[in-house]
């Protein structure tokens, strides 16, 4: 087998017993890298030590990666103007915490002849949550349904509002 040294060094092809012998005078561990190459590639390493350190880099990923969760709302399409107010306000607390909004409307009997409806409602719920969302996924209507995704704004985003508002001349004061 091929043996590769702790620090990296090639220190050739030698037999198995050999490259053993060679991890105990060391007192290392002899690890089979690429065990289907001919001759097989093994290296002297403390496997201990390689795995606590696998498993840190891991846990600083995991530390590092944010966690995106989808919220559903649902409206109707002959909803009350208090509802969509209080549906509204949720979706904006969702949005707020970094999380995705999913907002959809079922069409009950006969409203899917009156889809528009279901558009204009899907309308004034993107006006009352722009602040703080943007459309990910414009209203399409699937089946009885028809859905959309907002996500929240990003800071690049906010950062092109604010270059926008600099732009905008500031009103004189008295």
């Amino acid at each position: 087998m091929r043996v590769i040294g702790a620090d990296g060094t090639q220190l050739g092809i030698m037999p198995t017993p050999k490259a053993l012998e060679l991890a105990e005078e060391n007192e290392l561990d002899l690890v089979k890298i690429v065990p289907t190459a001919t001759p097989p590639v093994c290296k002297l390493m403390d496997y201990d030590k390689h795995r606590f350190e696998q498993s840190k880099r891991e846990r600083e990923m995991r530390k590092n990666q944010k966690v995106i969760s989808l919220k559903e709302v649902q409206l109707s399409a002959t909803i009350e103007e208090n509802d969509v107010a209080i549906k509204a306000k949720n979706a904006i607390r969702f949005l707020q915490d970094g999380d995705k909004v999913k907002v959809s409307i079922r069409f009950r009997g006969r409203q899917i002849a009156h889809s528009d409806i279901g558009l204009k409602v899907m309308q004034d719920f993107i006006e009352r949550t722009k602040e703080v969302s943007m459309v990910e996924r414009r209203p399409l209507i699937e089946g009885r349904n028809m859905i959309m995704i907002l996500a929240p704004k990003t800071e690049k985003a906010s950062k092109a509002e604010k270059a926008a508002a600099k732009q905008q001349p500031a009103a004189p004061q008295a």
